[in-house]
């Protein structure tokens, strides 16, 4: 097998990797939560921001 090769075969396996373990985890935070939504950052990015807090006005 040519290095070239390997070298592709390699990073496509780090790659497939990655995503399997970003799922399993991924998974696993929505059941701890109960609730497998998205986290209520995301669900919420794009709205109104909170007012600030006492003392930060800048």
């Amino acid at each position: 097998m040519d290095n070239s090769i390997l070298i592709i075969v390699l990073a496509i396996a780090t790659l497939i990797i990655v995503v399997v373990v970003a799922s399993v985890m991924r998974g696993r935070v929505a059941k701890a939560k109960g609730d497998p939504d998205r986290s209520s950052f995301t669900k919420h990015h794009g709205e109104a921001p909170r007012p600030n807090r006492p003392g930060t006005d800048h």
